[in-house]
């Protein structure tokens, strides 16, 4: 079995995680089935529910179609057979996908011409031969290889593995009695491997410590092993590529952290006020998918599903900017439209009222006025309603008094009785604002809640008796202390003796507008690793580097590393479908693309920083800003990107899951 490398190469621009994920599936994966048979223009896709939302996260249908691809199927149900045309099979290595793809190849009738299998990890030898000592379908198979791409690439520097139960099988009421901690420890491990086969990285991996490892005192838990256990598993499917995937590096050339989300139980709760977090935040979107009413010539309203991702340039520009920030922008980009526009000018001046800032509906007018400015007026008109529908949630729900409150608890500025005030005298606020109030101090203050202290300060916040689950079931996310010390938050911060405080005011961190104060503990983190200060103690090797590594590893913070092969081939590669979008105008968002790939080109070796139980869109801003100011590219990774209602849902199942006697674990 191999994993034969795309042709489709040339030397030159850097390509991120999703580029390269996208480039793999369709150039090393479907285009790789042409060269079969070039006569074969058409073929069918046929994908298991994990490996179409890989396909989904990484390519459109219009890609898939461009490579020869005519119809896409699912392998779990029937199909009619197509004779005349071959078969790309893109599945999970699992003994029902292989028994399928028999069922579907073998006897005399088979449902496709031929079979091109590409398995999404590796597949054990048990399965290989049952394929190869079928008579009938091995002389139909066109290809039979490893993909080794089982991940959801949804950031140009994010990916998921698409472990939603994470959370409830680490910290749940249940977590020490399962039987399936190996099973899911071994699936987390093999797919983030995939990303490391894909990137052709090697890492030195790094993991929290358990604390019973520190302090022979403390009492050892699952949850609390859980990422020395992920990290030997990883260890141990890379040692697997290192002996099969000819290309893959035989020494480090990046750092891989290993965490869990009791390091930061604040991050997924706090109202974070940028653009992309407050879409996610105050919209009810699903997914990236925003619902836009648009006015059609006659004046009726109609629905149009827009997708918020990385080939909107304005979304690419605004995403990780404060609300205040974007609005500006938005504004002052529509006045520059109009100010170089004379027909702009004239439709804006024609407008009954007062001349004042136009309307969602006054752009979608001013698009048909100008349809040659269509595709631009579209994006903008787009952004501006979104924005303006967050400032109008953001006054209807009091959310900069709420904000204010929350970041003053975090950083030590306030406390108790001012939690007991705002409670008291802001009783309209929604009981969602109120949890996570809440749950932002249980997260500092735990010992406010020891027994039956919280339920006051709950029936004060009039939470139903299923709101206070998620506010109590922050306990699960704290991890066992030693017994040498009081308890608390479970990890250590500075806390002066005048100041409890859960952060540390940074000096570099932006305060051009109020409440943008607060930040990711992941943030310190790789810093702190980045510069070799990370305490070996608390966060331990899994490998001990090469010694070329320890004289390598930090230089892209501080210099240009262009040749360093810490970066692999693929990140190199042109990509043909990745041209920069044309520009009449000369004030669109392109520069954000146009200058992404020079400024990657400077990058020192990657990190990749994996969180066990949910990212937030904060830690992924993060992974962003410290690529920029680290000169290394960051990758963050985890089993899920929670947005807060979906954690506090979460949190709820913590103490709520019900088992079967087969799950516990004697």
């Amino acid at each position: 079995m191999s994993m034969s490398d795309s042709e489709s190469s040339s030397s030159g621009d850097y390509k991120n995680l999703r580029q390269i994920t996208r480039e793999r599936l369709l150039y090393e994966m479907l285009r790789s089935t042409r060269a079969k048979d070039p006569k074969a223009i058409w073929k069918v896709l046929i994908m298991d529910k994990l490996t179409t939302k890989i396909m989904s996260c990484a390519c459109k249908m219009a890609d898939i179609t461009e490579e020869g691809v005519s119809l896409v199927e699912d392998i779990n149900k029937r199909r009619q057979p197509m004779l005349s045309l071959d078969a790309i099979y893109f599945v999970q290595p699992t003994k029902e996908n292989v028994a399928i793809i028999l069922s579907d190849m073998s006897g005399r009738s088979p449902l496709y011409k031929r079979a091109f299998v590409f398995f999404s990890s590796p597949a054990s030898r048990e399965l290989i031969h049952l394929i190869k000592n079928d008579g009938s379908v091995l002389p139909r198979m066109g290809a039979l290889s490893e993909m080794n791409l089982e991940y959801f690439a949804i950031d140009s520097q994010g990916f998921i593995t698409d472990h939603e139960r994470a959370l409830e099988d680490v910290f749940g009421d249940n977590a020490e009695i399962l039987q399936t901690h190996n099973a899911f420890i071994h699936s987390m491990a093999a797919r983030i491997a995939t990303v490391f086969a894909s990137l052709r990285e090697f890492p030195y991996i790094r993991y929290r410590a358990a604390k019973s490892s520190l302090d022979a005192s403390t009492l050892t838990t699952f949850r609390d092993l859980i990422p020395t256990k992920l990290a030997a598993a990883v260890w141990h499917c890379l040692a697997r590529y290192k002996a099969t995937i000819p290309d893959f590096p035989e020494t480090e050339t990046c750092e891989f952290l290993i965490i869990d989300r009791s390091i930061d139980q604040i991050a997924p709760v706090i109202h974070e006020w940028t653009y992309d977090a407050m879409c996610h935040d105050l919209l009810n979107m699903e997914g990236n998918k925003y619902v836009q009413k648009v006015t059609s010539k006659t004046g009726s309203t109609s629905e149009k599903e827009v997708l918020l991702e990385d080939h909107d340039p304005i979304w690419l520009e605004l995403r990780h900017l404060h609300i205040a920030d974007a609005s500006e922008r938005l504004h002052a980009r529509m006045t520059n439209f109009i100010s170089r526009n004379k027909a702009a000018q004239i439709h804006n001046n024609s407008r009954d009222g007062d001349g004042g800032e136009l309307s969602t509906r006054d752009l979608q007018k001013l698009v048909q006025t100008l349809p040659q400015y269509s595709e631009q007026l579209d994006k903008l008109s787009l952004h501006i309603e979104i924005a303006g529908k967050i400032n109008e949630v953001i006054r209807e729900l009091g959310l900069r008094e709420i904000g204010k409150l929350e970041q003053d608890l975090v950083f030590g500025d306030a406390g108790t009785k001012d939690l007991i005030s705002f409670l008291k005298t802001n009783q309209e606020v929604t009981p969602e604002n109120k949890i996570r109030l809440l749950m932002i101090y249980a997260a500092i203050f735990p010992e406010k809640f020891d027994g039956d202290k919280g339920e006051k300060l709950m029936q004060l916040a009039r939470l139903s008796i299923d709101d206070m689950n998620a506010v109590h079931n922050m306990r699960y996310l704290t991890l066992p202390e030693s017994k040498k010390t009081s308890g608390g938050f479970s990890l250590k911060f500075d806390v002066h003796k005048k100041k409890h405080a859960a952060r540390k005011s940074r000096i570099d961190v932006e305060e051009t507008w109020q409440l943008s104060r607060f930040y990711p503990i992941i943030l310190e983190l790789v810093e702190k690793l980045s510069r070799g200060d990370l305490p070996k103690n608390e966060y331990q090797c899994m490998n001990d580097p090469s010694p070329s590594f320890h004289g390598t590893m930090h230089t892209g913070s501080v210099q240009a590393n262009e040749g360093h092969p810490a970066h692999s081939m693929r990140s190199r590669r042109t990509a043909t479908w990745a041209r920069p979008r044309s520009s009449d105008d000369g004030y669109s968002s392109d520069s954000v693309l146009r200058h992404a790939s020079s400024d990657f080109k400077k990058m020192g070796q990657r990190i990749f920083v994996f969180i066990i139980g949910g990212a937030t869109r904060s830690e992924l801003r993060v992974a962003h800003k410290l690529t920029k100011k680290l000169k290394r590219e960051i990758i963050l990774g985890s089993t899920s990107l929670y947005d807060p209602a979906q954690f506090i849902t979460k949190l709820k199942l913590l103490s709520a899951e019900e088992i079967s006697l087969d799950d516990i674990q004697i």
